[in-house]
């Protein structure tokens, strides 16, 4: 399957980190990392989250978000500089880990999808918040979401998912039926690999509870079905009673494509 962004470079195309960007919505949400200000305390709580998952990740992940971490450079040891990741993630795929002030309304964050820009943010849990934050910090989004974006066609999927969610922000009940597949893609995506079942959603990569969950076989796991995942009820305060599996990831492109085909009428 030849990409979007491999057929951009086929054409001549080559990524520049000075690239301007065309957001709107989302650039009062936008800020920079101060990457200096990171304690030698906070590395060693990055240090810690990471040492935590990596031996599970490196049995149970699936193979395109492990190469996904050594391409963009991550580190175990400290907390990643997001402007020397996208030095190499831009490169690869045209993605950026964008730094955001926190949370965004669901039109910004949609537009720098679809911008391939990921909004990305920049503090660190504490000591007393290591297995649980209710909002995201930089180790969900950089260790769980990051990764999966050197995958050009992940990469193409989650620009595809923003262009389609921006057309229907005015219809509640489309964009409720898109968060499933998101849901069930982004955060807690599985895959098969080798006859076994994998992890690529950040909602698994980033929880050892989460990813145990899925890997001691307590969820159903069902093929992969749009109709399905479109109509699946979701209960975020619980561990997922039913995951849907792809077999690879050109399925939930062109299950993206499909959702913007039902639901952009």
């Amino acid at each position: 399957m030849t990409t979007p962004i491999r057929r951009a470079m086929l054409k001549g195309f080559v990524w520049s980190p000075d690239m301007p960007s065309t957001l709107t919505v989302a650039e009062p949400y936008l800020i920079q990392q101060d990457w200096n200000a990171y304690t030698p305390e906070q590395h060693a709580i990055w240090q810690e989250l990471v040492g935590r998952r990596m031996p599970q990740l490196r049995q149970h992940a699936c193979q395109e978000y492990l190469s996904g971490f050594v391409q963009i450079g991550l580190r175990e040891d400290s907390i990643p500089d997001l402007a020397e990741v996208n030095r190499r993630l831009g490169p690869l795929t045209g993605w950026n880990a964008t730094p955001v002030s926190g949370f965004l309304p669901p039109d910004a964050f949609f537009e720098m999808l679809a911008d391939r820009q990921f909004p990305t943010t920049t503090w660190l849990r504490n000591r007393e918040s290591m297995e649980y934050t209710p909002e995201p910090d930089i180790f969900h989004d950089v260790l769980g979401h990051v990764p999966m974006h050197a995958h050009p066609v992940f990469a193409d999927f989650l620009q595809q998912y923003g262009k389609t969610c921006a057309r229907i922000m005015h219809d509640k009940d489309a964009l409720e039926r898109m968060g499933r597949l998101f849901w069930f893609t982004v955060e807690f995506g599985v895959i098969r690999q080798h006859g076994q079942i994998k992890l690529y959603g950040s909602g698994l990569i980033s929880s050892h509870g989460e990813s145990t969950h899925v890997i001691e076989g307590r969820p159903e796991i069902r093929d992969w079905n749009l109709e399905q995942v479109l109509n699946q009820t979701v209960n975020v305060s619980e561990m997922q009673p039913v995951l849907y599996a792809v077999e690879s990831f050109d399925q939930i492109f062109e299950a993206a494509k499909q959702a913007e085909a039902l639901l952009c009428r």
